[in-house]
């Protein structure tokens, strides 16, 4: 997947969190609907100085409340997908569907780090972070290669995933990793 298309794909997760429609976006950004629409798509590139401007306007402090909201759409969704701390990787929330890959019940790994759990693959990507960026919102989202492990509680298969960074209350920032086929 291109990177603008990722970038589009976060910024519409984003928007579409804190509830905010597209046409205010738009307003919000001074341009018109048309524009984030393509912005969204991937199929028109935002400028350094846009994107800047729209993670100032998304990564706004959110409260506990968005916060349960987010968690309840990860464990309600019918993709591969889990939430994390961005930072110390304790895990937040997680779907059935993502749950059913591991072999032990999620309570066992919530408000734990998974870091433990991540393939070589992860772990050199994990190390690439701060160089892109992505500690200071200049990335809101990377798909990545997994590697695969043999691990007998949480085994990771061999495929991509998409992290996306996203603004938690507190000024804590999660990381939303889904399954990509």
């Amino acid at each position: 997947m291109a990177p603008q298309k990722n970038l589009g794909l976060a910024l519409r997760q984003m928007r579409l969190l804190r509830g905010i429609k597209q046409t205010h976006f738009a307003q919000l950004m001074g341009v018109n609907q048309a524009t984030v629409s393509r912005w969204e798509r991937g199929q028109l590139p935002l400028s350094a100085a846009q994107q800047a401007a729209a993670h100032r306007l998304l990564a706004a402090a959110c409260d506990l409340a968005q916060d349960a909201a987010l968690k309840r759409l990860v464990e309600s969704s019918t993709r591969k997908v889990h939430l994390i701390c961005d930072r110390t990787h304790r895990l937040l929330a997680a779907s059935a569907p993502r749950q059913a890959e591991w072999r032990a019940d999620a309570a066992e790994f919530m408000g734990r780090s998974l870091i433990g759990y991540a393939s070589q693959e992860i772990l050199e990507a994990e190390a690439t972070l701060d160089g892109l960026g992505w500690h200071d919102g200049e990335l809101a989202s990377l798909e990545i290669a997994t590697g695969a492990t043999q691990d007998p509680l949480m085994p990771i298969l061999s495929g991509h995933v998409l992290w996306e960074r996203i603004a938690l209350s507190g000024g804590r920032a999660g990381r939303i990793v889904t399954t990509v086929a």
